[in-house]
């Protein structure tokens, strides 16, 4: 195009005439004006649909794992009743108390739960790569409460192709159902700081026996109960809808 030009209209040096020009050309501003909103509501019309169902959130699901994001790695708390763990009663724990009541109360009642946390740079001993590691029930819903204890992060499974914000303040949540065993890689996908690049994680997907047994594992190494969730969020943002168009 810029060759056709430089050509074929270039300035004669004989001739100093104004070339033609092109004024309230209505077929063409109605063409450059329409067909853009047809591409942009097509793509919204798709996007909007295949979000809802991404997001969608089932009843009482299998298991939740809060995903607490922090400089600079990141804290899972197995909101869970583990075997051989004395119930934690009706009340909820403090450290969930900036979780909304709309998630909370699909928790297991009495979940006592374990956690477990990772520290920037640290190589996790069961795998040799950076970061803590996320255990998973393959065949069983999972969903995850994102919460942020400082600035905003991202929770991001590359083989899921998944991600989403954790933001402080505000809740998200998305659910998977892990079909094939295996150790994947995670990272923070949101620049949150000196050591955004270093903000790494594992998940590894097991048979329900195993991961009810790591479970296990995490409540005899005193890993019970769970850590502080995040920034408690406001009224009316609390409560409000965060899945919804």
């Amino acid at each position: 195009m810029i060759l056709w030009s430089v050509i074929f209209h270039r300035r004669s040096r004989t001739k100093v005439e104004v070339p033609p020009q092109t004024r309230y050309n209505m077929p063409i501003e109605a063409l450059y004006t329409v067909v853009p909103l047809i591409i942009v509501s097509v793509l919204f019309y798709f996007t909007a649909r295949d979000e809802s169902k991404l997001l969608a959130l089932e009843d009482k699901p299998a298991h939740t794992i809060n995903v607490v994001g922090y400089q600079w790695s990141w804290g899972f708390n197995y909101i869970e009743k583990v075997e051989g763990q004395p119930s934690a009663g009706s009340e909820i724990p403090k450290e969930l108390a900036s979780i909304p009541d709309r998630f909370r109360e699909d928790f297991p009642e009495g979940a006592g739960g374990v956690h477990d946390v990772g520290v920037p740079g640290d190589r996790n001993p069961q795998n040799g790569n950076p970061g803590p590691t996320l255990w998973l029930p393959k065949g069983e819903k999972v969903r995850f409460v994102l919460t942020s204890r400082d600035v905003i992060h991202s929770f991001w499974v590359v083989p899921f192709l998944m991600k989403q914000d954790v933001i402080p303040g505000y809740t998200n949540a998305f659910e998977v159902t892990p079909n094939r065993e295996g150790t994947f890689k995670g990272k923070c996908a949101e620049l949150c700081g000196v050591d955004h690049s270093r903000m790494l994680f594992n998940v590894k997907v097991v048979s329900p026996e195993r991961y009810q047994q790591h479970l296990k594992e995490l409540a005899e190494k005193g890993q019970t109960g769970y850590v502080p969730a995040g920034i408690e969020q406001t009224d009316p943002a609390r409560n409000a809808e965060t899945n919804k168009l």
